[in-house]
């Protein structure tokens, strides 16, 4: 969702407004823009920063797109933008160029020293320090618009919680692996896609959209789904029903039936062993990995290790 901002005045004039509430003006009420004699855009507003310092990829390009429609209404309306860095992605960049071609200004500023904006004497003012000039300037627009960032929804981590499903640092749905498993969830048969999963592009959604239906497909096109054999299994004649196991599981697999007993759906379960190895009464064993397997494997590997140490002694190495 669109951050709202807390700064440069937002909410308090109605002069300043976002980049969305400007594309709307833009397209309901394209008369009134053709008075305005100057926009000013702040970009990176809400990101970037220590509490989310991850770029929201599309506010450079929407910015770009609004001020050549402004252009496009009133050629004479001065259009700056005033940014940190431009990151009009792919073929957008050409509409970058395109502006710059329109007469749209391009004021960079640095993090350390970002725009100051008040109201003085009923005069929007904002003062920015131009890195390039390396001097103040002052702008007095008739209307500021905000490229606030992308943050996750509020109600993502509660929705998390419920469907047991991982985050990432920013707050935003955590894929199972970026490269072997980029639109699926650890959790098995449940995928992701949009900007529930991270700031992307209109363009960008729509392909993830595509490829996570795919994945959902090859799924539903199956008559039968064999689960891989290592799951937990609970030996509940001996259970106490001490919940352990149901605080552990990070998919949330073992749940108390209606008989009042730990089960553990094998369809469900991930093999993780994380209830295996918190059970205190050790009831719950992974298959294919139960505690006498391994100890049989490592009895083996020590025999061989000790054969090949004897075979070492007769046949020394060269």
């Amino acid at each position: 969702s669109e951050y709202i901002p807390e700064e440069y005045a937002y909410g308090s004039d109605p002069r300043v407004q976002t980049q969305l509430e400007l594309h709307q003006w833009l397209s309901q009420e394209p008369e009134k823009v053709s008075q305005v004699k100057q926009v000013v855009m702040i970009q990176c507003v809400g990101s970037r920063e220590e509490a989310h310092p991850y770029c929201s990829r599309v506010c450079c390009s929407t910015a770009v797109a609004n001020a050549l429609k402004i252009k496009e209404i009133n050629p004479q309306t001065e259009v700056i933008v005033l940014y940190r860095d431009m990151r009009t992605y792919g073929q957008k960049e050409l509409f970058y160029k395109k502006a710059r071609e329109a007469g749209i200004r391009f004021v960079r500023f640095e993090p350390e020293a970002k725009p100051e904006v008040t109201v003085e004497e009923g005069k929007l003012k904002v003062r920015v320090l131009d890195q390039n000039l390396k001097t103040g300037i002052i702008f007095q627009p008739d209307c500021l618009v905000l490229s606030a960032a992308v943050r996750p929804t509020p109600e993502t981590k509660s929705f998390a919680s419920l469907l047991k499903l991982p985050l990432d640092a920013d707050g935003f749905f955590l894929e199972a692996h970026i490269k072997l498993r980029p639109l699926d969830f650890a959790n098995a048969g449940m995928f992701l896609c949009g900007l529930g999963h991270g700031p992307k592009s209109l363009e960008e959604s729509i392909s993830q959209a595509k490829g996570a239906a795919a994945r959902a497909a090859t799924v539903l096109a199956q008559e039968q789904i064999s689960v891989g054999g290592q799951v937990a299994v609970v030996d509940q004649e001996r259970c106490i029903v001490c919940m352990t196991c149901v605080r552990t599981c990070p998919f949330g697999v073992p749940q108390v039936n209606e008989e009042g007993m730990i089960e553990i759906n094998p369809a469900a379960c991930q093999g993780c062993g994380n209830c295996a190895s918190a059970c205190p009464r050790k009831l719950i064993q992974v298959q294919n990995q139960r505690d006498d397997q391994i100890m049989a494997k490592e009895t083996a590997l020590f025999e061989w290790g000790g054969t090949a140490r004897s075979w070492g002694s007769v046949f020394p190495a060269a």
